[in-house]
């Protein structure tokens, strides 16, 4: 018995649950190593357009973050709504469609609106591959699930930096893009044999559309001011009145969406302790891990004056751990509950910031100094990590698996927004990249680690199912 609240059976049999893991993790590691990649290409792609200022240039990495933060929840309850194969598929499509026409872009507004639409496609694809998974997986196995889901996109962390620098260097940026190709049409092909269709059981009406308008508009608005930080200042008055903006939009969006029959988001879902707290502590950790990793990497280039190729391989190794590990962690997670390995993953963690502090100097010394934090580190990721994403969707109701795991990777891009943010403003020349400025990343870290510890101890000791197990309904066939 799987836990989805609907399976196709007429069109087509059901796969294994490693296979439809298999299928949907392909294509969410072309989005996780397309991220990490652009920041090893951003670069290079100034070069190839120098009459174009770094500030209009970096609307190539903002349009994405600001679109997909945008879309991504109504991606997802959309997913629920009109089927989550098909909603996987489509948005493989149009990633794979937009990745080729970023790397034959002839201008960087072509570049910046391909990449608009790669976001779309990406906004789409995270949340409905991940509720592919949900309900395709056994109750009991939806802990090791969701890890080796998450462990995906840590060995698309440890492979981007360094993979990114070598294509970059010998073929060009462009094929930073191009590489998304073989991997989005194999996992196309193998998705359209293998997934199963699920939707919610209740088919209703489409989400009110005003809801979407204001949670796009509100999220949009939010993290354009966050990315715009190094440009405008934290206390200056358009940051303050753009982000107050958003904060206004979203009130108004959560006050729509208790009023009306066709919400875009049930907040019923956050009455839950489990997704309620867990998306708390996925804040606080998303802050702390992309200011430690982005920060990482300016400090080698900066202070240790690794080369970018030095620093993608340095920085490897934590990713790499969280991709061994993780799974191993998940295993465990289903036998005694992710908060037991919440609570001390925090404190790991944050104990890796702490040696990362009292060790680090502006002498280089990698395997004596910067080793042993990061494998801290990278323990604590693998503790945490795919464990806030398992406690927060495994107790949702199976309607609500694609917007429920929506929320999660919207909390998750918005923390990681403003880690970047942080970061950059730590660590930019006008802060003086020094070793007091990363200090501050690293003091970060652990401020994060310690509030995944304080949240997730309110989080229940297991996460009980709290719905019966549906019977596989038939879906008429597409």
């Amino acid at each position: 018995m799987t836990s989805g609240a609907v399976v196709e059976t007429v069109a087509r049999k059901a796969a294994s649950p490693w296979v439809v893991l298999a299928s949907t993790g392909l294509a969410t590691f072309t989005v996780f190593l397309d991220t990490t990649i652009l920041f090893v290409a951003f670069s290079a792609i100034g070069r190839s357009f120098p009459d174009v200022s770094l500030a209009s240039l970096s609307w190539v990495l903002n349009v994405y973050t600001i679109v997909f933060a945008a879309v991504l929840i109504p991606a997802g309850r959309l997913a629920d709504r009109i089927g989550r194969r098909k909603t996987f598929l489509g948005a493989v499509v149009l990633f794979t469609g937009a990745s080729m026409a970023c790397g034959l872009a002839p201008t960087p507004g072509v570049l910046v609106a391909a990449r608009a639409l790669q976001a779309i496609g990406a906004a789409a694809l995270v949340p409905s591959s991940l509720a592919l998974v949900l309900q395709t997986f056994p109750k009991a196995k939806i802990p090791v699930a969701v890890a080796i889901w998450g462990a995906i996109g840590a060995v698309a962390g440890a492979v981007g930096p360094t993979l990114g620098s070598y294509v970059v260097a010998h073929w060009g940026w462009r094929w930073a893009f191009y590489i998304n190709l073989p991997v989005g049409l194999f996992s196309l092909a193998l998705g359209s044999r293998v997934l199963p269709e699920g939707r919610e059981a209740k088919r209703g009406r489409l989400p009110d559309p005003l809801s979407i308008v204001l949670l796009a508009s509100a999220l949009s608005l939010m993290a354009y001011a966050i990315v715009e930080t190094e440009r405008w200042g934290w206390s200056s008055a358009t940051f303050l009145v753009t982000f107050a903006a958003s904060v206004v939009l979203l009130l108004l969006f959560v006050r729509r969406s208790g009023r009306v029959e066709s919400p875009l988001l049930d907040l019923r879902l956050f009455a839950a302790p489990s997704f309620r707290w867990a998306n708390l502590a996925m804040l606080t950790f998303s802050i702390g891990f992309s200011a430690m990793f982005l920060g990482n990497v300016l400090f080698f280039t900066h202070v240790w004056k690794y080369s970018i190729f030095e620093a993608g391989l340095a920085v490897s190794i934590g990713p790499l751990i969280v991709a061994v590990t993780a799974p191993l962690f998940g295993r465990l997670a289903g036998r005694v509950g992710q908060r037991t390995l919440l609570v001390p993953g925090g404190i790991v963690w944050a104990s890796g910031g702490l040696l990362l502090l009292a060790r680090v100097t502006e002498t280089p010394a990698y395997t004596t100094h910067y080793l042993p934090p990061i494998i801290l580190t990278g323990l604590g990721v693998a503790l945490c990590l795919p464990q806030l994403s398992s406690v927060a969707v495994q107790g949702l109701p199976p309607d609500s698996f694609g917007a429920g795991s929506a929320v999660m990777q919207a909390v998750r891009n918005l923390g990681a927004t403003l880690g970047v943010a942080l970061a950059v403003a730590f660590t930019s020349e006008r802060a003086g990249a020094s070793l007091a400025s990363f200090q501050h990343v690293w003091w970060l870290l652990v401020a994060s680690g310690l509030s995944v510890t304080a949240l997730t101890y309110n989080l229940p000791r297991r996460v009980a199912p709290k719905v019966a197990p549906i019977v596989p309904a038939p879906i008429a066939p597409e």
